[in-house]
């Protein structure tokens, strides 16, 4: 009686908030039997489309027999939001599976024969649609069965720059300094004029050493007073 209560209660909360949680298993093994441990992923998805968030305590897996027997094997929650896993052992016969989903009611997630298979409920259709309206995809590679990848959003275009924004123009380059000036071109090579002006400075040496030792020819040798005669009239 008192599980009935905490069921209507959850459901109470639930509706009140306007909210509502799905879970759906991950692919299972083929094959259970009795006595032997398996681990089965499951999803506990807020409105059946997207994580909830916030932490939501108590999560797992809930087996029922038809005779009212109930286990109860909690889940650990896996990197992915939303993404739970619990370690489950069976004995044999039938079991009704429920995913608890903290303050949202418990959800009819599948059944199972031991020993034998596992059938889990489809996701439903609307919970796919309501994912893909929603345009916002909450997880990678791995996601909940039925889940579609959504099309990744466009790259941003790059605007053209405006003139504000266009950064403001270098400042000019300083003039460079003036050359000092070669002689003009006279189709002679500029590395003759050196050479013209060493030849041209040895002919003046070399003129004004000729007039000069024709000055010192033409001048008067210095006269001798003990070479002369002297004649002394009687």
């Amino acid at each position: 009686m008192k599980w009935i209560l905490a069921l209507l209660v959850a459901g109470w909360l639930g509706g009140a908030s306007g909210a509502w949680a799905e879970t759906s298993l991950d692919p299972a093994p083929q094959r259970f039997a009795a006595g032997t441990s398996y681990t089965l992923g499951f999803w506990v998805l807020q409105h059946g489309t997207h994580p909830y968030e916030g932490e939501l305590s108590p999560v797992g897996l809930r087996f029922t027999s038809p005779d009212g027997e109930s286990l109860t094997f909690p889940g650990t929650p896996l990197p992915e939001a939303g993404h739970y896993a619990a370690s489950v052992v069976l004995p044999e016969g039938d079991w009704k599976i429920e995913g608890l989903q903290g303050m949202f009611a418990p959800y009819l997630a599948g059944t199972v024969s031991v020993p034998g298979g596992l059938k889990a409920e489809p996701v439903r259709e609307e919970s796919i649609e309501g994912f893909v309206a929603q345009g916002v995809d909450y997880w990678g590679a791995v996601r909940p069965p039925g889940f579609p990848d959504l099309p990744a959003e466009p790259a941003p275009v790059a605007r053209a720059t405006t003139a504000a924004s266009a950064p403001p123009p270098s400042p000019p380059s300083p003039p460079s300094p003036p050359l000092p000036r070669v002689a003009e071109a006279t189709g002679v090579p500029a590395w003759t004029l050196p050479l013209a002006a060493a030849g041209g400075a040895a002919l003046a040496g070399a003129g004004w050493w000729l007039v000069r030792r024709r000055e010192t020819e033409d001048e008067e040798p210095p006269r001798d007073p003990s070479a002369e005669t002297i004649v002394i009239s009687g």
